[in-house]
């Protein structure tokens, strides 16, 4: 079986000590081949669709894409993020510190950055946000990809770009451990919440083992032996929700189709 948590990010070794605590509870809940050791894909989608995936971690766009049906949801962690709310989240809108604009209508024209387009937190939430101020099928001047939230912000800070939308939980993870990174910008606003980033398992994971699962995930967030793990990425609890919840992720992207606006 294949483990990996590869969307949030705290200090050296911090999600290594989270998978152990995770991995315990998972015993003792009589879930069988729990690995040893988390894995690092370099192919997420590859990777989230292996008939051995056991648990990962996958954002809710690609769920409700080139994921849908393909695997299930396990669940959602809560997150002590500004933005959050129990299972769900939102991106802040980031500018330069210096930057005199101070709504999204100033930044018309201006060039947007964002990590990938298949990411609902840095591109679909934004673009449903932005289709109502949209002319035409545009609104910013220019628009570039980075590959990272992180690099969103260093594009922005470096002049390269002027606004983006930031994962929340992203956001507070480096202003708590890489305090450097999130330098020199600030907030004017924010994205509509939706369902933070899904738990998933392979289809072949039996109703049994599924069940089990998430009594092992609610557990570990309840557990005060587990905590000191848990902290480091202000894991605070684990909720189930349905699968129809996510739904409001193709819905901004039809609201935004429907203002003709289909890419930032």
């Amino acid at each position: 079986m294949k483990v990996s948590l590869p969307m949030y990010f705290a200090g050296p070794g911090d999600t290594a000590r989270l998978w152990l605590a995770l991995k315990a509870e998972l015993i003792n809940h009589e879930i069988t081949g729990a690995p040893e050791e988390i894995i690092w894909p370099d192919h997420l989608v590859e990777h989230w669709l292996d008939p051995d995936l056991l648990l990962s971690q996958t954002c809710s766009y690609p769920l409700m894409t080139v994921l849908k049906d393909k695997v299930q949801s396990v669940g959602y962690f809560h997150y002590d993020a500004e933005g959050c709310d129990g299972p769900f989240y939102c991106s802040m809108l980031v500018v330069r510190a210096t930057d005199k604009r101070i709504s999204l209508t100033d930044f018309r024209g201006a060039t947007v950055a964002y990590n990938s387009r298949d990411s609902h937190s840095g591109y679909n939430s934004l673009r449903a946000l932005i289709a109502p101020l949209s002319v035409g099928g545009q609104f910013f001047g220019r628009a570039v990809a980075t590959g990272s939230h992180a690099r969103s912000i260093e594009f922005i800070r470096d002049n390269q770009a002027d606004i983006a939308a930031i994962d929340c939980v992203t956001l507070a993870l480096l202003q708590r451990h890489q305090p450097e990174a999130a330098t020199g910008i600030r907030v004017i606003g924010q994205t509509a919440p939706s369902p933070g980033l899904p738990l998933i398992t392979a289809l072949s994971t039996s109703p049994d083992q599924l069940w089990m699962m998430r009594l092992a995930l609610a557990h570990a967030c309840a557990n005060p032996d587990q905590a000191a793990a848990l902290a480091p990425f202000g894991i605070t609890g684990f909720s189930v929700l349905p699968d129809s919840v996510c739904n409001v992720v193709a819905e901004m992207e039809q609201e935004a189709a429907d203002y003709g606006y289909l890419q930032l």
